[in-house]
């Protein structure tokens, strides 16, 4: 049996499931996640106990690694990408270890996680990030573009900033809020200013508290009205664009031009320098230029002459 995402329709015999589950999303409100997290956990922990309830399941003691895995197997069966059965399976494993540590169940339950393949995200180079910011038919829409691929910043990071976040003078950008909710800062340079303050021109509202990016009526952008933009940039130019997109570039283009990288983790909010190093995949014009300057054989002259 495929698993689907359904509302949940809780019969008497499964309230001791839906508490449990209930227990561990008010945990993460507690935790102060945020609703972007949130909603991740409802989808997939949720979409998981409805199917738990669908086999007959009624309480946390149930649950085993081959119920687990036959829901994982069950994604896998309806043509479901590899990221989203690993999403949905570390959801499960973080419900699992809330469940032990509550006591609702005896046992932590193991069970292997999903692989992920190692795939060579897209990034744009520079004549295609010049392309598109010729391509931007207003202000606003040149303003956003120039901010995220200079400043490497999530969408919802950039969703959120408001006027007295962004030090026009200095260029810092302040982060109140990033993934996980840690605040940190990022920069913007002397030409993204220039069009942010050339932006500022077309608004009514500028007070401190008002969106940096606003709506054309002059609210802050959802999710959804904020990628109308790069779809409409994609149509005028060919070229796939996204704010992630964007975000990769920024480490590519960064490192390209010479920035340290652990000034780049820094800006970039990660916890990690791995998950740095994950971003700055290698492309292929970095590998040939590489081993253009490098090659042992073509270098084999100079390199005796060293010995």
């Amino acid at each position: 049996m495929s698993p689907t995402v359904t509302q949940q329709k809780w019969t008497l015999a499964s309230y001791a499931l839906n508490d449990a589950y209930t227990d561990f999303i008010l945990a993460r409100q507690a935790m102060q996640c945020t609703r972007a997290t949130l909603e991740f956990y409802k989808y997939t922990a949720g979409a998981f106990l409805a199917w738990l309830e669908g086999q007959s399941v009624a309480s946390p003691q149930e649950l085993t690694a081959r119920l687990i895995r036959s829901y994982l197997a069950g994604l896998s069966d309806s043509g479901k990408k590899d990221t989203t059965i690993n999403a949905h399976a570390r959801a499960i494993r973080a419900l699992a270890i809330f469940w032990h540590a509550e006591k609702y169940i005896p046992e932590i339950i193991k069970f292997d996680m999903p692989k992920v393949l190692k795939k060579r995200l897209p990034v744009l180079s520079a004549d295609e990030l010049s392309k598109i910011i010729t391509a931007c038919p207003n202000p606003r829409e040149k303003a956003i573009i120039l901010f995220l691929a200079d400043s490497g910043l999530r969408r919802a990071e950039t969703i959120a900033l408001n006027w007295n976040d962004v030090d026009i003078a200095s260029g810092l950008v302040r982060v109140v809020r990033g993934k996980g909710g840690k605040a940190r800062s990022a920069v913007i340079g002397a030409s993204t200013r220039r069009a942010i303050l050339h932006y500022r021109r077309t608004l009514k509202d500028v007070s401190d508290t008002a969106p940096l990016f606003q709506t054309r009526e002059g609210g802050r952008f959802i999710g959804n009205g904020f990628m109308q933009i790069f779809k409409r940039l994609k149509r005028r130019t060919g070229i796939h664009i996204t704010p992630h997109c964007l975000r990769r570039s920024f480490v590519i283009l960064s490192l390209r031009a010479g920035m340290d990288v652990l000034h780049l983790q820094a800006m970039l909010g990660h916890s990690s320098l791995a998950m740095t190093m994950h971003y700055a995949q290698m492309v292929d014009d970095d590998l040939l230029q590489s081993h253009k300057a490098h090659s042992p054989i073509d270098n084999l002259s100079r390199l005796k002459e060293g010995r």
